[in-house]
């Protein structure tokens, strides 16, 4: 067996034995430095968690109780002021207020020199330390509040609101000093903050009640404001409690349910209930001050007991969390030692069965794979058993891990046959399906035919062409499916047809064919193998520009010679592509991809993709002048030929007879809604044709060369052949001659000698001329117009200044086979030039050289 790399035996076996033995060493290093990572990350983990509970005990004792301090003063100072302010002109009170506030300055200036070392600052993490400096900040703001009210410049209420302004501070500092990582732990010190807002709702309370005794008076928002703090108060114990040990909500729930607690729910029970205007004579001041004086003392000195028996908490648990993190990183360094030995000792084993495992997987991956994939690609049939043979493997985990890769590549393999078999069968399917319906179509087109020809009614006529456009339309479609699927085409050309037609014929496939505008191309043929896909792909880019535009724009298609062959430019009015819709079309028209299944909305790109591909023809789309998108078609000048001189005259010709007819009444309609088809030359002379110009016969929806125009088109494409030009682009006049018979304008009528006369309208009675021949006149005229038709299509074929026309090849065999005789059936795709398309379906309109 080779070495997978390609080298020598020997140089081979070298390199692999290195190969194994460094994997080996990565075996041995990755699991040690993974071990050894995790074992130093959970050592600073838990050490890390140790070192903040014991940050966290530092700064409780540093910071913890000057901010208690100084909530305590504050609150003092606050139930000071509100008296003060309740009733200025009392010297104890101004008194008591003095001495607050010198206490809250003394507590203060404590926080202030204990918060501005730089050790304690330090020990904070970004959101305590943020929280200090706004706690710092709003203690700045004390002595403005405290000139107010020694000016008398504020309300109760303002003082009121401003002190707790300054407390609210100081308990968001303590509960975002908790950076415990002990759940537990970091609980009990939420709630010990929760305990100490308790506390302060208490004390808004007392303060409230303590300003009403004094002014004698108590306003019904003053009693709704006791009420609410009562009720926080009650929540935040209920909440808080729950989370502290047993011993410590034992002795909150004494408190409350003692003497104490009892008198403070009473005197609070009875203020309330007396109303604001009966709570002032219901209890007076002094009585208040003794019963919330005592309750707050009490819980003061239970929340300092309860927090000094937490940071007793703290400490051990730090403590213990740094004898977890030793015992952790000792038992993380032995299983690092007891990974390396055991890794030592079976990795010379692994060597061995490693390297004979690698060949095999080295050659299935880069030999065997890919080479099957290339042949199924190529659609060469694959024998698995010869290309995944089932090879015999030890029985312990390596041979197991061999033979499960055996039994992949052998799944591989026969996943990819299966998978190739299906797209296979899939693209089968479609070409079978798309032939039947091409079948079908070409015979219900040769239906249309024979009752197009029998017809004499105008407007049923203009359901059978509207018909006929449909069935057209869904043979496109079809042959789409036959692209799609990778086959091509049945219908062939073997000689070239103008650039003018085959344009023409791409414009009378689509749905809103009135709206495309095709101005005058260079005289260039294309050359009978590239004439199907060319009209395909120019369709598809027609129908995407109709479809993707308002109804009521036009679609123009123009182009010019370029150095590397021609370039036809299709231009619409609609909203155009975003950059990136834009970028990714122009990538699937270049690239090509394979065609999948979920893409069914984007068949039209893959349509005109394969068709670009098989022609060398190169098409791009880029925003349009016009606001919309413009499809760029390259055709390489490889598929062009210079149409001769003498072909040229005669399209020349027919194409200066087209412009007379569509200048005559390009907006003409019939009662159907088709565009009126202007009048043909009349092909062949003397006897053969018409006996002269003859007097149209009024029908219901347009005149009677209409309807002789409309059978002319229908005979002449009939064959898939070219219809004949007029030997002259000017008509005789003469009756027995071959002249031109030119599509009348509205209310206008022949005189039996060939000259016009504009019909004089009676507007006093309404009347109007009506055309006096019977049916069976229109009916033999009609069938000697169409008797010439196929007698000028046969000397048009049979004389040297023909366009080079004929009749497709159809390889499927269904059509009937090929020819360019009266008797040859209907061609696939191609039903007629393109001037007989455009006269049967009015395909846009024809721009001239004006």
């Amino acid at each position: 067996m080779l070495p997978f790399d390609g080298t020598d035996t020997g140089e081979a076996m070298r390199f692999r034995g290195k190969s194994i033995r460094r994997k080996i060493v990565a075996l041995l290093l990755v699991p040690l430095v993974a071990l050894t990572s995790i074992w130093a990350f959970a050592t600073v983990i838990t050490g890390r968690e140790a070192d903040r509970l014991l940050d966290a005990a530092t700064v409780m004792g540093e910071l913890g109780e000057p901010v208690q301090e100084t909530v305590r003063a504050l609150q003092t100072e606050r139930r000071h002021t509100l008296v003060h302010l309740a009733d200025p002109r009392r010297s104890d009170s101004l008194t008591a207020l003095h001495d607050g506030r010198q206490a809250t300055d003394e507590a203060v200036a404590a926080l202030r020199t204990r918060a501005g070392g730089e050790e304690i600052r330090g020990e904070l993490d970004d959101d305590p330390r943020r929280r200090l400096d706004e706690l710092l900040a709003a203690l700045d703001r004390l002595e403005k509040v405290r000139a107010r009210v020694t000016d008398n410049a504020a309300e109760r209420q303002d003082a009121y609101d401003a002190y707790n302004a300054l407390i609210d501070p100081c308990h968001a500092f303590l509960t975002g000093m908790r950076g415990v990582d002990d759940v537990r732990l970091e609980r009990e010190g939420r709630a010990l903050i929760g305990l100490s807002r308790a506390r302060e709702y208490l004390s808004r309370q007392d303060a409230l009640l303590a300003a009403a005794f004094t002014a004698g008076r108590m306003t019904e928002d003053q009693l709704r404001a006791v009420s609410d703090r009562v009720a926080e108060r009650e929540l935040t114990y209920r909440t808080h409690l729950s989370v502290l040990p047993a011993e410590d909500r034992e002795r909150y729930q004494a408190f409350w349910s003692g003497a104490d607690g009892r008198t403070l729910r009473a005197a609070e029970d009875e203020i309330i209930g007396a109303g604001a205007a009966g709570a002032v004579k219901a209890f007076d001041a002094e009585r208040w001050r003794k019963t919330s004086g005592t309750a707050l003392e009490e819980l003061r000195r239970m929340d300092r007991e309860t927090g000094e028996r937490y940071h007793r908490r703290v400490e051990p648990e730090a403590a213990s969390v740094l004898l977890r993190a030793a015992v952790v990183g000792i038992l993380g360094f032995a299983a690092v030692l007891v990974s390396v030995a055991v890794s030592l000792r079976i990795g010379r084993g692994l060597v061995r069965d490693l390297g004979a495992l690698r060949r095999e997987a080295g050659e299935a991956a880069g030999v065997r794979l890919p080479g099957v994939m290339r042949r199924l690609a190529a659609g060469e049939q694959v024998d698995v058993e010869t290309e995944a043979p089932r090879l015999e493997y030890g029985r312990d985990e390596i041979g197991q891990v061999g033979q499960a890769l055996n039994t992949l590549q052998r799944a591989a393999v026969e996943a990819a046959v299966r998978q190739a078999d299906m797209r296979r069968g899939v693209s089968e399917v479609f070409v079978n399906l798309a032939r039947r319906s091409q079948v079908l179509l070409h015979r219900q087109l040769t239906l249309l035919d024979a009752m197009e020809r029998r017809t004499e009614d105008p407007g049923e006529l203009a359901d059978l062409f509207r018909l006929d456009h449909l069935t057209t339309r869904m043979r496109r479609h079809a042959e789409g499916l036959v692209i799609l699927s990778g086959a091509t085409p049945s219908r062939q050309w073997r000689k070239p047809i103008p650039l003018m037609d085959v344009v023409r014929a791409a414009v009378s496939e689509v749905e809103d064919y009135e709206r495309i505008e095709v101005r005058r191309l260079p005289p260039l043929a294309v050359d009978g193998a590239a004439i199907a896909d060319l009209t395909h792909l120019v369709a598809e880019l027609l129908e995407n520009a109709t479809v993707f535009s308002p109804p009521h724009t036009a679609v123009q298609v123009l182009g010019e010679r370029v150095p590397s062959g021609f370039a036809l430019e299709i231009h619409d009015r609609g909203l155009g592509m975003s950059p990136d819709a834009l970028l990714e079309a122009n990538l699937r028209l270049s690239e090509t991809p394979d065609f999948r299944l979920s893409d069914t909305d984007r068949l039209g790109l893959f349509v005109v993709s394969r068709l670009g591909r098989r022609q060398n023809v190169r098409v791009s789309l880029q925003p349009s002048p016009y606001g919309g998108t413009t499809a760029v078609v390259l055709v390489p000048g490889a598929l062009l030929t210079e149409i001769p001189q003498v072909s040229r005259n005669a399209v020349a010709a027919g194409e200066e007879a087209d412009t007379a007819e569509h200048r005559a009444d390009d907006r003409a309609r019939t009662t159907a809604g088709l565009p009126l088809r202007g009048a043909r030359p009349a092909i062949g002379a003397g006897g053969s044709g018409p006996a002269g110009p003859e007097p149209p016969a009024k029908g219901p929806g347009g005149t009677g060369a209409d309807v002789g125009t409309l059978l002319r088109g229908h005979a002449a494409g009939h064959r898939g052949e070219p219809a004949p030009r007029p030997p002259s682009d000017r008509p005789s006049g003469e009756s027995g001659g071959a002249g031109l018979v030119r599509e009348l304008r509205p209310g206008t009528h022949r005189t039996p000698d060939g000259s016009r006369e504009r019909e004089q309208e009676d507007r006093g009675r309404g009347q109007s001329r009506e055309w006096a021949g019977d049916a069976d006149r229109a009916r033999a005229r009609m069938a000697s117009f169409q008797h010439g038709v196929r007698r000028g299509r046969q000397q048009s074929v049979n004389s040297p200044g023909g366009t080079g026309v004929d009749a497709p090849e159809d390889g499927n065999g269904s059509d009937g086979g090929t020819g360019s005789d009266d008797t040859a059936p209907r061609p696939t795709h191609w039903r007629g030039t393109a001037d007989d398309r455009s006269a049967r379906h009015g395909g846009g309109r024809h721009r001239g050289d004006g």
